[in-house]
């Protein structure tokens, strides 16, 4: 499992209500996405907007990353999305009453290399 933090900076034109109600607008759109398993639209004081993703594989990520979806940040925001991807370890599920592991320890020779 990936997690992928997604960060732009909003022109100044877009204000708090303008970004929920175009998250409101996409976020059923999301339910389509290949190896998506989840997404939380996120919004700050500061001006920064995103997502914080959960993917089944790297690979179903960078897929979406490199397709229509970056252009259509870059045409809307005016800039490039910040992406950091992120190896989930474990998965505290407090709804669920779960507690899961998703990585395995590495190999001595996979730990040197990485």
């Amino acid at each position: 499992m990936i997690t992928a933090i997604v960060r732009y900076r909003l022109p100044a034109h877009i204000d708090h209500d303008a970004c929920l109600a175009h998250f409101t607008m996409i976020s059923p759109g999301f339910r389509e996405v290949p190896g998506l398993i989840s997404k939380h639209f996120i919004w700050s004081e500061t001006g920064t907007a995103g997502g914080v993703y959960q993917w089944e594989t790297l690979e179903a990520a960078k897929a979406f990353y490199s397709g229509p979806w970056r252009d259509g940040i870059i045409e809307r925001y005016g800039m490039a999305p910040e992406i950091e991807f992120f190896k989930v370890f474990c998965v505290t599920d407090n709804a669920a009453g779960t507690v899961e592991v998703k990585s395995a320890p590495l190999a001595p020779s996979q730990a040197r290399a990485a």
